[in-house]
């Protein structure tokens, strides 16, 4: 996903200043707003299928 369309999700969750913040950690943000875990590019074996993240995370 392209940091713009990340930063659009963002700010429809209310988050502000997403500038400041670097691609994975703005959808650690969004994560953590939606009440899941903050697990974007981490080295967890994620159990999430169905997450959006998931193309982008584990390449």
């Amino acid at each position: 996903m392209r940091l713009s369309e990340v930063e659009k999700r963002a700010k429809s969750l209310g988050i502000k200043d997403t500038w400041r913040l670097s691609k994975k950690d703005l959808i650690k943000t969004i994560q953590r707003a939606e009440g899941n875990n903050a697990c974007f590019g981490t080295t967890r074996i994620c159990e999430q299928l169905i997450c959006c993240w998931r193309s982008d995370c584990i390449k």
